[in-house]
């Protein structure tokens, strides 16, 4: 009954999006920033905020909730724009990650973003206009005005969670007085499909409505790829007097595709690239089902021309299905005709509520300027999570959830296993049933200090309250119960100029992660306190000219991860990660455009070993150049070190790797550009990430995405 009434709840919401997306289908134009504004990528005026290469945000809720410059922010971050997302034919996080210092992607068992900050995996530091999103799906970029990516822990801002950074989407919203749209058309060469369309209608001179929407096909290089999705995003914007405006939407989003967890290792631990061509995964039930609606709204007041307050509030309904089969062992040594499969399929449900408030005064006292944020925010989520196993085995005493597969066995391209013909599901052992009742409470302040023109400092501190229930349904279960954590968490920061282009900083900040987890599932070791994470960092920001600046920092992440010590106590396993990151942005002439990033990582568990999924360096780099008025071209490459697999320290090897991507941009008319973006140029065989030892990614060949992309 529960899943009838969503699809009611559902229904108009497709129909709206279906019916929207036929109307753009029909011309042959597409979605596209004006590429001017793309090439410039300097300012960019909405009305009411500015959103710059130097400001994260202008007065608007933003990740860092006070309207400072990136200059002086004492803290390593990195800004894409709609318009680099929109020229680099980005269409994922994962995309951007690849291009973006201090962090690097993991598999996410092929049905989620997950994301490495400095050493720390993640798959629920995920926020929207500064709200936590924190189920494990696949986030589109349709409706993104630009991406922030944060390092470092700092729960001040973003409360529990965090352990090596955030990252915040930032979404387009209406525009009064302005009418606009756009649209875009794309295909791949693996014949994926894409549309987009956004417009922007100015109501009358207090009110506007902008809708985003996209549509698209899944297709890849992997046997069994496919499936579909579309977003829908309208939003109105009411200025209801001259001193405070609010923001509303709503959001759906709507995909199914196709799960690949990858190939097994061989005997010398690296990928055994003998196998790449098999899926090890059943055609029909490795897939992913995942549906969300979200309606949120962003009231500002200005209270003075120094003192003006910000409330948001969110209601988020998530529902997602997850089954796959996946390789789980194999000994090619032994018997390299035979792979081990093991399999799932998990459900969640969950509903997350959240309201939050910040004040931010600009005060001044004995020639001492004030920057003060006052927040509060509360947070009521509720989880329904099941997972069932196969049972390989028709024997009812018998508890079988692995099968052993032989590779001789698929011996036509695009067969798999067959799963199919399992007795009685195949889905019928109960592994976990649960559902969960989390509220969270917090209060936060921040100062940042300007003491003189050149020297600024920053404190806060941040109080979380964050109480879990667990209720474990499964028959004669003992696991239930509930547990409290409160946490004081603080900040600190200092940054000196000695000009106002250049920039020396140093802070300290803290987080931590409940014994629950990230996706707060179970209880985990409940009555532990949580996982503390401790970051040092210092660095430099230099803004050469008005077209140049670089980024340096230096970094150290110290990680207590609290563990049972098997007699009623608990003891503390600690590890360090330590690093550097550069970047650079720069104008080199009026036709070529630069970015550049390097990072060096390095670390050491309790046990003295190296972290998992921490290679030593990763670099990236992308170039623009206008050739002629019309015709431009980008050339761009990523190199990542090899590092191990997720939850290995000593077993496998993820192998370095260097990609080469390339594009082309032709503007048709003022309003019109046709674009070509290549991934893999040089069609290397690589191996981009691992979720485990007998998971590694197949990287895509060379693949081509053609696109046309207008506005009017």
């Amino acid at each position: 009954m529960k899943a009838y009434t969503k699809q009611l709840k559902m229904l108009p919401i497709k129909l709206m999006a279906c019916g929207l997306l036929s109307l753009t289908i029909n011309p042959v134009s597409s979605l596209a920033q004006d590429m001017a504004a793309a090439a410039e990528n300097e300012v960019y005026e909405l009305d009411e905020f500015v959103v710059t290469d130097q400001f994260l945000f202008s007065d608007q809720v933003n990740a860092l909730k006070t309207p400072t410059p990136v200059i002086d922010v004492p803290q390593s971050l990195s800004i894409t724009s709609a318009a680099d997302i929109s020229l680099r034919g980005f269409d994922s996080v994962g995309d951007i990650v690849d291009y973006t210092p201090g962090v690097n992607m993991n598999q996410g068992e092929g049905h989620r973003d997950a994301v490495v900050f400095r050493g720390s995996l993640s798959t629920s530091d995920f926020f929207v206009d500064g709200v936590r999103d924190d189920v494990q799906y696949y986030r589109p970029l349709y409706n993104v005005e630009q991406i922030e990516i944060l390092r470092g822990p700092n729960a001040l801002l973003f409360g529990r969670g965090g352990a090596g950074g955030v990252i915040n989407r930032v979404t387009k919203k209406a525009e009064i007085g302005q009418d606009f749209s756009a649209y875009s058309l794309s295909l791949d060469s693996f014949e994926a499909r894409e549309v987009q369309f956004d417009t922007n209608v100015a109501i009358n001179e207090a009110s506007a409505f902008r809708l985003n929407a996209y549509l698209n096909t899944f297709e890849n290089h992997r046997d069994f790829s496919n499936g579909s999705g579309y977003g829908v995003n309208p939003s109105f914007k009411f200025e209801l007097s001259d001193q405070t405006t609010l923001d509303v939407s709503l959001e759906a989003i709507d995909y199914d595709r196709s799960i690949d967890r990858g190939i097994p290792q061989g005997d010398d631990g690296k990928p055994a690239s003998e196998l790449n061509g098999i899926v090890f995964g059943d055609p029909d039930l490795n897939k992913s089902e995942f549906e969300s609606i979200s309606y949120r709204a962003l009231l500002q007041h200005s209270f003075s021309d120094t003192i003006k307050g910000i409330f948001t509030a969110s209601y988020t309904d998530y529902d997602k299905l997850y089954q796959n089969f996946y390789a789980s062992e194999y000994d090619e040594t032994v018997n390299p005709n035979l792979v081990t499969i093991d399999g799932y399929v998990d459900t969640t449900e969950r509903q997350n509520f959240v309201l939050s408030g910040n004040l931010v005064a600009e005060i001044e006292t004995s020639n001492i300027k004030h920057t003060l944020l006052f927040g509060a925010e509360f947070m009521d989520s509720s989880s329904e999570n099941d997972r069932f196993n196969p049972d390989f085995d028709p024997d009812p005493l018998v508890d079988d959830d692995e099968f052993e597969f032989s590779i001789n066995d698929r011996n036509t391209p695009g067969v798999g296993f067959n799963a199919g013909g399992l007795d009685a599901g195949p889905f019928t052992d109960l592994n976990d049933d649960t559902a969960t009742d989390l509220s969270v409470f917090s209060l936060y302040v921040q100062d940042e200090i300007e003491l003189c023109d050149q020297l600024t400092v920053v404190l806060g501190a941040r109080f979380d309250s964050f109480d879990i229930e667990v209720t474990d349904n499964e028959p004669g279960a003992a696991d239930s119960g509930s547990h409290k954590d409160e946490e004081f968490t603080p900040r600190a920061g200092i940054v000196y100029k000695q000009d106002e282009n250049i920039s020396l900083y140093a802070s300290y900040s803290q987080t931590f992660v409940p014994q629950s987890g990230d996706q707060f599932a179970n209880l985990g070791d409940a009555g532990l306190n949580p996982d503390e994470f401790t970051n040092l960092e210092a660095g430099i920001k230099w803004d050469i000219a008005n077209d140049q600046s670089v980024t340096l920092a230096i970094f150290k992440i110290d990680q207590d991860l609290v563990a049972d010590d098997g007699a009623g106590g608990s003891l503390i396993n600690e590890a360090e990660i330590e690093g550097f990151e550069a970047q650079y942005l720069s104008r080199i002439t009026d036709q070529w455009i630069l970015s550049a990033g390097y990072t060096y990582l390095t670390g050491e568990t309790a046990s003295g070993a190296r972290p998992a999924e921490l290679p030593k360096s990763s670099f990236s780099i992308w170039n623009n150049y206008q050739l002629t008025e019309k015709l431009g071209l980008g050339l761009g490459a990523i190199y990542q070190g090899e590092s191990t697999p997720k939850g290995s320290t000593s077993k496998g090897t993820v192998p370095s790797f260097t990609r080469v991507d390339a594009a082309a941009y032709y503007q048709l008319s003022e309003n019109l550009r046709l674009q070509l973006n290549v991934e893999n140029l040089l069609d290397e065989e690589y191996y981009p990430h691992a979720y485990s030892t007998h998971q590694f990614t197949v990287g895509a060949p060379i693949n081509a995405t053609l696109s046309i992309k207008g506005i009017f």
